[in-house]
């Protein structure tokens, strides 16, 4: 009895400056998860700005961006992007299984071959752009919480504001006027197809002067746009 209660006795509290390390550490982490919840409720009525514009704006200089509602975006880019990034976007909810299933042992080789509108829109939104599977674990629970709360409609319009067409040009609106002259709504079909194309890696392709591989790729987004019917019903009532 008499030694546990020396145990007892030697056994001290934790200093009181190191608790109040780890209750602001812990208090920091529950922010940074609540935050995308947060945003996302609010980015129903609000624009919103992603990290990458946050991050360009910071240490590249000014960005050129102009929101438009979604019915002032041409249909023709709206058909092209679903068809070249998610045709599957009217069916499924936020995340589509079936493709993931197919490229989850071979992120490093495929990185967008699962990635959906609703997840390519949370990364941009609150993630980083560097592969990795920590990133994609958390993209999972965000745009299925997202396309939840915003719908598809809405998930769109944001996609096509702030996506990056080219270094430093976020949104189709800002893209169109830069590489085009014309608005978002005013977009031909193969217009649409070549800005379309230039999403996977924005800071190389010129859609204004696009090369071989570039007007091959445009042709047959613009191709698989024309049959977009059905893939984009959900977006037009």
């Amino acid at each position: 009895m008499a030694k546990q209660r020396k145990a007892k006795r030697s056994v001290k509290p934790a200093p009181k400056g190191r608790r109040g390390i780890v209750r602001f550490l812990a208090a920091a982490v529950l922010c940074l998860l609540a935050a995308p919840l947060v945003l996302t409720l609010l980015y129903k009525v609000v624009p919103p700005v992603s990290t990458l514009m946050i991050y360009d704006r910071l240490t590249k200089g000014p960005i050129a961006r102009q929101w438009v509602p979604f019915d002032d975006i041409g249909k023709a880019l709206v058909a092209s992007v679903v068809m070249s990034e998610d045709g599957r976007y009217c069916s499924h909810y936020g995340v589509d299984w079936h493709e993931l299933d197919l490229v989850l042992g071979d992120l490093d080789d495929r990185p967008r071959g699962a990635s959906t509108i609703a997840m390519q829109t949370v990364k941009n939104l609150f993630l980083w752009t560097s592969r990795s599977y920590v990133r994609k674990a958390i993209e999972i629970p965000l745009a299925l919480y997202a396309d939840a709360v915003l719908g598809k409609r809405r998930m769109m319009e944001i996609y096509l504001n702030i996506a990056e067409f080219g270094p430093g040009i976020f949104g189709a609106e800002a893209a169109a006027q830069h590489f085009f002259g014309r608005s978002a709504k005013g977009l031909s079909s193969a217009q649409s197809a070549l800005l379309t194309a230039t999403l996977p890696s924005p800071d190389t392709r010129d859609p204004a002067n696009p090369d071989r591989s570039l007007r091959a790729r445009a042709r047959d987004i613009e191709r698989q746009a024309r049959i977009a019917g059905a893939y984009i019903n959900c977006l037009y009532p």
